[in-house]
């Protein structure tokens, strides 16, 4: 059994690492709100300042398997206080930095800082409460961790308009992390797994190398996803990153033979089927999480939302998200996590497939998306992490973090492949010029109220067209400079409202194709829980190292 200090309040340290959570993942996305501004500060390009973002990913993706065996040996309270203060000190830096390469790094120290308060509180949870309150907490805890995660872009743009200072963002981190620092040196109780051996070093550093390796690589893949592996900068970091952690799998496994050694990875639980599958719903469940971002251009694009107020329209989804953290606790004590997880991807299935079959209106909007984000809260807190860490006696920070990495890749992968949807749809709007344009522009003609002059003109242009192009339609290029040459306001309003609906056509085939793609995702999640159960009955309680 892992040591539980008797100070131990599971109501503070539920209350503190909730608010460390939210705290830590609103960072993630507040900063999308302030890019051009803070490029603008720099003086950098759109591609550079994407590196905020960038550099932030990287630093958590390497900060879990860390955090989470650190926490496991040293101490959960204690990895927790390390981690808000270089949270803390991290944001205070970035709101102070004098160039851009400094705010960089205090990004990525922000993020080292931020990665494993999520984990820390997880396996603290499932170290020192009750068995039949672990969901309930653990749903909390996801509840904050998935609000935060949408409500991120909405803060910054609210604090943004507010102060109109980028730098009141992190600053605003600062006194939240001191009284959090101090309050969980007060009232939170210690928490450890028993009897470590000698720290994994040389794994760390390997495991470290890897991981940003491969993320980084991840990272750099373009919309034309097959086609960005003979980029060096994809392949070779992949591949590298691959390699490391081959070579680090050997290490680890002559490690975990030798007495009194605590390898980084945890060996012994990869090397079971059930717990690999956990491994790869929680990718899975990071693929639907980051479709979450492309709903601020789902409502601008299709539902004609301005764009400044676009991101607002994420607000159903966040509150439906932490509404299923918390009902995905409940029924994990009541039904299991298996049934949670298969009812959570039953639902983000049903709520994604709505965007591209049943959508028309603002309101269709809120009923999809919240059934959306119902299904995707429900598998944030509680089930994946009981299943990740059953039959444990040791390592749960370790199994929680290998999980969260798992469901980072998830999320760093799907939205490339997301926006390829998206490019694609574009890509063919010169077809629907083809096939949709004249009929779309005939029925605006017949409900507009156009002068006979407006008309005539309309018939000259059309004979222009024909006697340029023969027998074939315009196309977008030709459209274009048909409305250059307008003369009658009223019919350039209505071949511009034409235009707009066929780029509208589009933007439904993208988005669809996107949402069709995150529904069949929602579905790989109910069929690796179907795969899961009859595994669990293999579950033995193990205190191996690793």
């Amino acid at each position: 059994m892992a040591k539980p200090s008797s100070s131990s309040s599971p109501f503070w340290a539920l209350l503190l690492f909730s608010v460390g959570v939210f705290m830590a993942q609103l960072d993630n996305g507040i900063i999308s709100s302030a890019l051009t501004t803070i490029n603008r500060h720099f003086d950098v390009t759109d591609n550079w300042g994407a590196w905020g973002i960038t550099i932030y990913t990287l630093g958590l993706s390497i900060s879990l398997p860390i955090v989470g065996k650190l926490s496991d040996r040293y101490g959960r309270k204690k990895l927790f206080v390390v981690e808000i203060a270089l949270f803390g000190l991290g944001s205070l830096f970035v709101a102070l930095s004098p160039s851009f390469g400094l705010y960089l790094a205090a990004r990525f120290l922000q993020a080292l800082g931020g990665g494993g308060i999520f984990i820390i509180g997880s396996s603290h949870i499932l170290s020192t409460v009750e068995p039949e309150k672990q969901a309930k907490y653990l749903g909390m805890l996801g509840a904050m961790n998935g609000v935060a995660a949408v409500l991120g872009p909405n803060v910054g743009s609210f604090l943004l308009d507010l102060t109109g200072n980028w730098h009141i963002l992190f600053l605003i981190n600062v006194p939240i992390a001191i009284a959090l620092f101090i309050l969980a040196l007060i009232k939170v109780g210690e928490s450890s797994d028993p009897s470590p051996g000698t720290l994994d070093l040389a794994g760390i550093v390997i495991l470290s190398v890897a991981i940003l390796s491969l993320m980084y690589g991840l990272t750099n893949i373009d919309v034309d996803f097959w086609a960005s592996f003979r980029e060096l900068d994809v392949s070779g970091f992949i591949g590298a990153g691959i390699v490391l952690i081959a070579a680090l799998w050997f290490y680890e496994s002559a490690l975990l033979r030798k007495p009194n050694r605590d390898p980084i990875l945890p060996i012994h639980l990869m090397r079971q089927p059930r717990y690999l599958m956990v491994l790869l719903i929680g990718a899975f469940s990071g693929g639907t999480l980051a479709a979450m971002i492309f709903i601020p251009g789902f409502t601008e694009n299709v539902l004609g939302i301005q764009a400044e107020k676009s991101g607002y329209w994420m607000t159903p989804l966040a509150l439906a998200s932490g509404v299923g953290a918390g009902l995905g606790g409940a029924l994990v004590a009541k039904r299991g996590p298996i049934f949670t997880v298969i009812l959570s991807g039953v639902l983000a299935a049903v709520g994604f497939a709505l965007f591209p079959l049943w959508i028309d209106t603002k309101w269709q909007f809120l009923v999809a998306s919240m059934i959306a984000g119902v299904g995707m809260g429900v598998i944030l807190g509680a089930p994946l992490n009981i299943l990740a860490t059953e039959g444990l006696n040791a390592n749960k920070g370790t199994a929680l973090a290998s999980l969260s990495l798992l469901r980072q890749i998830g999320m760093t992968i799907a939205p490339t492949i997301y926006a390829g949807f998206i490019a694609r749809g574009y890509k063919n709007m010169g077809e629907l010029f083809k096939t949709d344009f004249q009929d779309i522009l005939k029925d605006n003609v017949a409900q507009a109220n156009l002068s006979q002059e407006a008309l005539d003109e309309l018939a000259q242009i059309g004979r222009q067209m024909a006697s340029a192009s023969g027998a074939e339609p315009v196309d977008a290029g030709q459209i274009h400079d048909i409305v250059q040459s307008i003369q009658d306001p009223a019919l350039k309003d209505v071949i511009l409202d034409s235009v707009s609906e066929v780029t509208r056509l589009a933007a439904e085939n993208g988005y669809g194709g996107l949402y069709w793609s995150a529904a069949v995702i929602s579905v790989l999640i109910v069929v690796g829980a179907f795969i899961l159960a009859p595994l669990r009955g293999k579950v033995t309680v193990s205190s191996d190292k690793g």
